[in-house]
């Protein structure tokens, strides 16, 4: 569902916004301006979408069959998993059908890099990893409670 999302607003970006020119969304805080990004997070790796693509492609495969293995222990961990596939998948998605990722969600005054929906899910997914880490754990598998 988070994938379709993501390329569903994607989509709606390419369609909709000019490359480029901002677009108020929620005055002073956020604003719509579509990019191209051929990097990853902070335009890293810049012009090298073959290799990210790869590296999408290889993060959701071993995600995939990490929680084949090891399914979730709890819903914080299970979160996780679902945001960074997701976001994963879709910003992978981009790379191979368009040869960059479409960014087009800007906050406003400050300046910080644009961004999309599977960027806040990948995002997510580390707050959700936080979460399940810092957490008591109330059982673990294979253990026995005294």
């Amino acid at each position: 569902m988070l994938v379709l999302f993501d390329q569903l607003s994607k989509a709606w970006a390419l369609g909709h916004l000019p490359a480029g020119e901002g677009h108020p969304f929620l005055p002073g805080l956020l604003q719509l301006r579509r990019v191209s990004n051929t990097g990853a997070a902070w335009s890293l790796l810049s012009g090298n979408p073959q290799l990210l693509g790869w590296i999408s492609l290889l993060v959701s495969l071993g995600l995939v069959l990490w929680i084949l293995r090891e399914p979730p222990t709890d819903r914080w961990q299970a979160l996780a998993f679902g945001f960074l596939l997701g976001g994963a998948a879709g910003n992978g998605l981009d790379r191979w059908r368009l040869g960059a990722v479409v960014d087009f969600l800007e906050f406003m005054p400050i300046s910080f890099p644009i961004f999309n929906i599977a960027d806040i899910a990948i995002n997510l997914a580390v707050a959700c990893f936080a979460i399940h880490l810092l957490a008591p754990q109330r059982h673990s598998r294979g253990s026995s409670t005294p």
